[in-house]
């Protein structure tokens, strides 16, 4: 490395933005509800800089008012913006404060743009003959470089890029950097508002940089331009020049650079932490003292292992190996902080890397049991408890194909057993069958960490496991829907403990990651009881929180019973009749074929359809099917689904294009993979039903996914076709709730008309239409009726004039009157709406009929976008909410009664509103009926629930 003293300017908002929208579509929420995903993606980026490149001096600058001088210029300049998210904003505070005891100064200077700070501070480094590095991902930058000041930015899918005169010159097609001022002047920059030379696109920048060198050498040139070009240019000249003074950095702002002020210092790592521990930031504590360790500290881990006892318990004796260790190092407390070298004079002492409890810093006894007398005095004592939690250790995350390695158990905190199973599968049965009046007890809580799992291994081994059930993920699903449930982040998050990584066993996924089988007893046994032990504490801390919120009835009454229910239909699966779906195959495969010939027919080319790149050449510049496309950040042309679907009415290849996307997706995602996932031991498809994942209160289908099935087209619906009964003395039954939605949204909102049409059993959208419509029901248009429809639907996810009018042949006028009517018609419903949200602004939640809560963060938002979104969800959660909790409370009443009287039919699967069961055609009569009558009574509403049934030889008949 140059011996050349190195300082790097950090953009901040730049990053800030970059790291907010990095986590758009799973933000980082944590259990008070704070939106930290600004916050997270930014010191994530901040320490990856830190630690790739050992600054000597570093500092973060921020906008501060705006640019003054170019408002004043030029009064629309980034007038077009959307206003700051509000996680943006809540953001910023915690991020000064992290700052601040990172010892890392922050620039700002009222009036001006973080840019110019960045472009002022740049140059005075260079004079004094420092390298400069700006870390950010603004194109704009550019025209800063030099021999000494260089863009560093980072780039997709990680890492990062240095940008210095050779990059500039490829990427802009500029002989020097400082043209990248005329460049982005003739173009114009819609993010900034800055406006350009219009009709001047990249190409057209690049050719007339080329050709004449700058804006003035264009202006001063345009006789040699032609056509309508030349005249947009002459008329527009003034423009041009005022672009360029836009888009132009300041190197004057009033701000020093100081090289002492500016040295990366030692932070006040007790101060981070605790910052870091109120925004419940755990491994990004770890990412923040690893990069701030030394080399010694590195070496010694400051730690204390207190009493970590590993035991193994055998006939007539107890085998004991215990540890106690500790180790202190020293590091630079004051000057240059000696990762970086310099002075480490002034020592003070570091900060362990284990910054939460852990096995090693945590007194516990864990025991294996051995085999003989031991293993009956364990379970005589087992059987003596009243509430066990337990967690089996398997083969494989599968459970139908998992093979028992051992299981462990706690009912005190800190202490626990583990028993480890042979491998012979009759030895196994042998031992399992000593462990049966434990599983078999009514009377003895069995508490555990996502129990679904370990029911359907114990299932194998013909165990069904019975009494009250406590599941810690369930548990906190009701206290939190919008965080992560996975126990490691649990226990992180209320206990501050780490616990034991499952890669330390057996290694990361791939050809060398072990079997379970393959790890030391000692090392399964502080695994695994360590599992126990810690779901066994978090039982603890959430028993009193799903009281505080309210969803102990909940829980116990819905989320529970449903848990063996959906074991139940997850281990019993479905048939598929595989050759139903080989032949579809190749009919999919003939129709892309044909959907490939048209459209390369239509392009005058063969290219990959499949790019999106290459795609929006041949659509946007070769066949020009719109005069100004729209394109991505790094440029590329958008050609997602709702660009091309508006394009679709009027350009066959456009969609030729959607249906080959539609059809191929199909083919992979559904038609070839389906019988890949039939189970060899049972030659049925076993879908996982998830109850955690929609905050809603839905269940998710994963491993197939079918949920997502796509039934709107014809193909689709073909899919539904390869679901088959059991056998010939079997057939389908699907059950479906008819319009249940818009019959809660009738009862809660009160809207006598809408309950009366329901009561006469009038069809609802026929009904509308003649209302907003003002026609006699018999004389409503089909037309009519497809529009009340949408609106009837719309209402609940607030649908507005621009949306229904793209639903619909509606002009937004015409949208907005019928969306007037329909509130005129159905006022009650409007109050309700409304009465939803204010409920919401005030308690930060909305809740079902069961008291579901469903917490709405940015509810009060300032963002009009982020809040309407809120607000949309406040009308709409509710409702689906409660749709769920209906159909649950139906299937965990229909399966008691399935298994109360001995049925041979079996409930099989749940897919939105619609149950699906394998009835044994004798019994078809009897389960017709129970089924209909225990979905359209399990809750009782204003409004009569409805079930529509139907019977067939595959699923799509049934339907």
């Amino acid at each position: 490395m140059s011996d050349q003293k190195r300082l790097f300017l950090v953009d901040a908002y730049a990053l800030i933005f970059r790291g907010y929208y990095a986590f758009i579509k799973n933000p980082r929420i944590n259990s008070k509800g704070e939106d930290t995903s600004a916050i997270m993606g930014f010191m994530n980026s901040l320490l990856d800089v830190i630690k790739r490149e050992r600054p000597d001096h570093l500092a973060v600058c921020f906008d501060k008012g705006g640019s003054a001088d170019r408002v004043e210029m030029f009064d629309a300049y980034k007038a077009n913006r959307d206003e700051t998210p509000e996680g943006i904003k809540t953001a910023v505070p915690y991020i000064y404060e992290i700052l601040k005891a990172m010892h890392i100064p922050i620039v700002m200077k009222e009036g001006y743009e973080a840019d110019d700070i960045i472009g002022t501070l740049s140059r005075q480094a260079e004079k004094e003959g420092y390298k400069t590095y700006m870390v950010t991902p603004d194109k704009d930058f550019a025209q800063l470089v030099t021999d000494n000041i260089f863009m560093y930015r980072p780039v997709f899918g990680g890492g990062y890029e240095t940008w210095g005169i050779p990059e500039v010159q490829k990427k802009f097609e500029v002989e020097d950097p400082i043209q990248v001022i005329d460049f982005l002047g003739m173009m114009g920059d819609s993010s900034d508002n800055i406006p350009g030379l219009p009709g001047v696109g990249e190409k057209t920048a690049k050719k007339f940089i080329n050709q004449f060198g700058s804006m003035e050498g264009l202006l001063a040139n345009t006789d040699q331009l032609k056509g309508k070009m030349k005249e947009k240019v002459e008329a527009n000249g003034e423009l041009g020049l005022l672009s360029k003074k836009l888009a132009t950095i300041m190197l004057d702002v009033p701000v020093t650079f100081d090289a002492k002020d500016f040295e990366l210092d030692h932070p006040d790592v007790e101060k981070v932490k605790e910052i870091f521990q109120n925004l419940e930031f755990r491994r990004l504590t770890d990412n923040f003292l690893k990069t701030f360790a030394t080399e010694d500290d590195k070496a010694s881990k400051n730690t204390a292992v207190i009493s970590s006892t590993s035991t193994s318990l055998s006939t007539g004796s107890v085998e004991k190996s215990s540890s106690v260790s500790t180790s202190s190092s020293k590091t630079a407390g004051s000057g240059q902080f000696s990762l970086f070298g310099g002075d480490t004079s002034d020592t003070t002492e570091v900060v362990s890397d284990y910054t939460r409890k852990t096995a090693k810093t945590t007194s516990h006894f864990y025991q294996s049991v051995a085999s003989g007398m031991a293993t009956k005095l364990f379970i005589k004592n087992l059987l003596n408890q009243t509430s066990v939690c337990f967690d089996t250790e398997t083969t494989s995350i599968n459970p139908l194909q998992a093979e028992l390695v051992g299981i462990a158990f706690s009912w005190e905190t800190g202490k626990g057993f583990y028993m480890p199973f042979p491998e012979d599968r009759s030895e196994a049965q042998k031992l399992i069958e000593m462990l049966r009046p434990f599983f078999e007890n009514e009377n003895i809580e069995k508490i555990g960490q996502n129990l679904k799992y370990d029911i359907k291994v114990l299932a194998k081994y013909n165990i069904d496991v019975k009494g009250k059930f406590f599941d810690t993920m369930l548990a906190h699903y009701l206290i939190n829907p919008d965080m992560r449930h996975n126990m490691d982040v649990l226990a992180e998050t209320y206990l501050n403990y780490t616990p034991i990584s499952i890669t330390e066993l057996i290694g990361k996924k791939g050809k060398n990651q072990l079997s379970m089988r393959d790890v030391p007893l000692e090392q399964q046994t502080e695994y695994a009881v360590e599992d126990a032990d810690i779901t066994l504490q978090l039982k603890e801390h959430f028993e009193k929180e799903l009281g505080e919120a309210n969803t102990q009835k909940l829980f116990d009454e819905i989320e529970i019973p449903l848990l063996r229910v959906l074991a139940s239909m997850e281990l019993e699966g479905i048939n598929l009749d595989k050759d139903f779906l080989n032949s579809l195959s190749k009919e999919l495969n003939n129709d892309i074929i044909n959907l490939e010939k048209s459209i390369y027919d239509a392009a005058g080319e063969e290219f990959n359809i499949a790019s999106p790149k290459q795609l929006g050449i041949i659509l946007f510049e070769k066949m020009k099917l719109v005069d100004k496309p729209k394109k991505t950040k790094t440029g590329q042309y958008k050609t997602s689904e709702d660009i091309l679907s508006y394009l679709a009415k009027e350009h066959k290849i456009v969609q030729d294009i959607l249906d080959y996307r539609g059809l191929s997706k199909l083919k992979s995602t559904y038609v070839d993979a389906l019988p890949l996932q039939v189970d060899e031991a049972t030659h049925r498809v076993h879908t996982d039903y998830m109850q955690t994942v929609a905050a809603t209160g839905r269940l998710s289908s994963n491993n197939p996914n079918l949920q997502n099935i796509p039934i709107r087209t014809e193909r689709g619906r073909q899919v539904r076709k390869a679901f088959v009964p059991r056998n010939e003395e079997y057939t389908l039954l699907a059950a479906d709730y008819s319009q249940i939605e818009l019959r809660i949204i009738a009862a809660l909102s009160q809207e006598e008309t809408m309950i009366e049409a329901f009561k006469n059993g009038e069809d609802i959208h026929t009904s509308t239409a003649s209302k907003v419509f003002n026609v006699p029901i018999s004389e409503v248009t089909r037309e009519q009726r497809s529009n009340a429809k949408t609106v009837n639907f719309g209402i609940i996810y607030g649908v507005s004039a621009f949306g229904l009018s793209n639903q619909t042949d509606l002009s937004r006028g015409e949208a907005k009157d019928l969306i007037d009517t329909y509130y005129e018609t159905y006022p009650k419903l409007r109050n309700y709406i409304s009465e939803q949200v204010d409920f919401a602004r005030d308690h930060g939640y909305v809740q079902t009929i069961l008291g579901r809560r469903r917490y709405l963060k940015d509810i009060n938002s300032r963002n009009a976008v982020v809040r309407g979104a809120a607000e949309r969800n406040a009308v709409n959660a509710p409702i689906q909410g409660s749709a769920a909790d209906i159909i649950k409370i139906a299937m965990i009443n229909i399966h008691k009664k399935l298994q109360a009287s001995n049925y041979k039919s079996k409930m099989l699967l749940q897919v939105h509103d619609e149950l699906v069961f394998d009835v044994f055609k004798p019994e078809l009569e009897d389960i017709s009926k129970l089924i209909k009558s225990e979905m359209e009574n399990a809750y009782k509403l204003e409004v009569p629930l409805d079930v529509e049934i139907d019977t067939g030889l595959n699923w799509l008949e049934a339907h």
